[in-house]
């Protein structure tokens, strides 16, 4: 077991070799030296702005500099960063930076005229990515903080089945125990080299930042338009570490691979939806030297089992067990250690709970089962598991409808209120509907019967809500089934669309 102690989260800058290599972006290379010194400068820029401890910083980019040293420079001037998808589109972000407060919103200057009057709240500052180039010139850098580690560090903002995405609290002391349970049973070392090609935004892509670099490794974040990105990529720097969701790989082992690039992966990680047992075969071919890890987390915890590689072949569809840090249960109805149940996570990778949402947090994050080691609060996952006799989790289904799509977790309901307001239907049921590609595709369906106005409502929908969001199939009705409350009979319309 690692060391259980945490610290602040920006203290990860001084945990690699000063001399060895520590960020690559295409605006330059670090070593942990360089990191540490970036870091101090641009914490000491922000707190020169005038924020204080306890306020929020958006930053909605693509991957670069700035967004790979503000998960430790914010945390460091005692500010919560918000990391915001930079494929979401101008309603997303006006809720979000609207529900966290943020005092400071970091974007390119493009991305910014996106934004239509009333999505930036009173007392938030827009500061485009040209003119953030300023804040590494800082002179008064900030020395390591001395943060209690269960201030708050991050809000990560995550959809739920019903309502808008909510932010996530997760503290110095969630990250940092984080970034080295994952160090751990990944056996990362300084000579690893990662590729980070999962958006920030993501507890599983932030911390393809924060593990490496509690390992003393170096990471290279990339943003990927096709697999032929990845894996000139992985050969240009000799990749030894790729984390990745099922979509991914697949893209992956479709492509031609130099030799020498396929040999130099060591490790591979899946989160985000299971890997079909054909792909595994095929990415043993591809990458022969590669472990292959499949993994289970969830906003709320980070991250929660991981299978050992030696374990997948003979259980593919194994969750596997406990990360370290992390308790898991089984639980019944009746609140009984179960074979099959709801798994709850307890310890203390759980989070604070959601931002400004007391009434969800209390739907999710409550007291850990009678007999917990933990004890205190833990989080109720709503997803079914059973665990067999050798102790292994395979995940059997989720209670709170939610669509898991090319490793992201979309809310039907924001998807339908989306449909909706295009004014050419009254209602609409938004379902996860089987994909070997996406592990779920989502499907549409709306009354009234306006077919013909198909075109105009995926026009619509493409400038409201981002790629992984659209709709494959929309099914056009007059009716609807209705359960005998007269709500929307979402059962009955899934059965349907699975027939």
């Amino acid at each position: 077991m690692s060391d259980p102690t945490p610290r602040p989260l920006d203290h990860l800058t001084l945990l690699g070799e000063r001399s060895a290599p520590a960020l690559v972006t295409r605006e330059g290379a670090f070593d942990f030296a360089g990191l540490e010194r970036a870091v101090a400068a641009l914490a000491g820029a922000l707190q020169a702005r005038g924020l204080v401890p306890g306020e929020r910083i958006a930053s909605w980019l693509p991957k670069n500099r700035l967004t790979s040293l503000l998960p430790l420079a914010a945390p460091r001037a005692g500010l919560t960063h918000v990391p915001i998808n930079p494929l979401l589109k101008h309603a997303q972000v006006a809720h979000i930076l609207a529900d966290s407060g943020a005092r400071l919103l970091i974007s390119a200057r493009a991305r910014l005229a996106t934004l239509e009057d009333g999505d930036v709240p009173a007392g938030c500052t827009l500061l485009d990515e040209e003119g953030s180039a300023a804040l590494f010139d800082h002179l008064e850098g900030l020395p390591p903080s001395d943060r209690d580690p269960e201030d708050l560090a991050a809000l990560l903002y995550t959809s739920g089945s019903t309502g808008r995405p909510k932010g996530v609290m997760l503290s110095h002391a969630n990250l940092w125990l984080g970034a080295i349970s994952v160090a751990d049973y990944l056996r990362l070392t300084p000579e690893d080299r990662v590729l980070a090609v999962l958006p920030f935004s993501f507890d599983y892509g932030q911390n393809q930042l924060f593990s490496t670099w509690a390992a003393g490794g170096c990471v290279m974040p990339l943003d990927y338009l096709t697999a032929r990105d990845v894996i000139r990529a992985v050969e240009t720097h000799e990749i030894s570490t790729l984390a990745g969701v099922p979509p991914l790989f697949v893209q992956l082992i479709e492509a031609p691979w130099p030799p020498a690039a396929a040999l130099s992966l060591r490790r591979l990680t899946n989160s985000g939806g299971k890997l079909a047992p054909s792909v595994i075969r095929r990415m043993r071919e591809v990458f022969p030297a590669a472990d292959i890890y499949s993994m289970y987390g969830l906003t709320e915890a980070f991250r929660s089992t991981y299978l050992d590689p030696a374990l997948l072949d003979d259980h593919p569809d194994s969750m596997g067990t406990a990360i370290p840090f992390a308790e898991i249960m089984v639980i019944d109805a009746d609140g009984g250690a179960a074979e099959e149940g709801e798994l709850v996570h307890a310890g203390p990778l759980v989070g604070k709970g959601y931002w400004n949402d007391p009434v969800r947090t209390a739907e999710r994050f409550k007291p850990a089962p009678q007999g917990s080691v933990y004890g205190g609060m833990a989080v109720w996952s709503g997803d079914r598991v059973r665990r067999d006799a050798e102790g292994l989790l395979y995940f059997v289904g989720r209670e709170d409808g939610m669509i898991k799509t090319s490793g992201h977790r979309v809310s039907p309901t924001e998807v339908e209120e989306a449909a909706i307001a295009s004014g050419l239907i009254t209602e609409a049921v938004a379902l996860g509907v089987p994909d070997p590609r996406l592990g779920e595709a989502i499907a549409l369906v709306v009354r009234p019967d306006r077919r013909d106005q198909e075109e105009i409502l995926r026009a619509h929908l493409k400038r409201e809500l981002p790629n992984f969001m659209q709709p494959g199939p929309i099914l056009w009705r007059t009716e609807l089934p209705r359960s005998p409350n007269g709500k929307l009979d979402r059962v009955a319309l899934k059965a349907e669309l699975m027939a």
